[in-house]
């Protein structure tokens, strides 16, 4: 299964988090929505992103070292559609800019808002709801 996906992930409190080459970024308590692919193993890849114990290799693997991961949406494609999923969330949402975009041109691949705005902005997506063990 290869695709895309979004990674609901929530911050408790305000911080500052080094971000690789990004530098520090002031990150404010809140919902973030992350858009990721994976054209070689989908499932794989969300796993990975729950695991605890990981190589920080990507700029959500920052990110996620300080906040928890709270849904994931995914959609099953053979062709990359994050950048036009990022596309529709910008349009919409305030975003961190450069942040997960480094192989592409967008502008951002994560957005934050309240839990309500991240939500309803991602269900109109239509994408599929990914069931995890929130203890991994």
């Amino acid at each position: 299964m290869n695709g895309c996906y979004i990674l609901v992930i929530k911050l408790n409190k305000d911080t500052f988090i080094e971000i690789g080459k990004l530098g520090e970024i002031f990150f404010k308590k809140n919902f973030y929505a992350y858009v990721g692919s994976a054209m070689n193993g989908l499932e794989r890849r969300i796993n990975r992103h729950l695991r605890k114990n990981k190589k920080t290799y990507w700029h959500v693997d920052y990110l996620l070292n300080c906040g928890k991961i709270k849904h994931v949406f995914y959609k099953e494609s053979h062709k990359r559609e994050e950048c036009d999923i990022a596309g529709k969330l910008m349009r919409k949402l305030p975003m961190i800019p450069g942040f997960g975009c480094s192989d592409c041109s967008c502008r951002s691949h994560l957005f934050y808002g309240n839990k309500e705005t991240i939500f309803s902005n991602i269900k109109e997506l239509k994408m599929k709801t990914y069931v995890f063990n929130e203890t991994l």
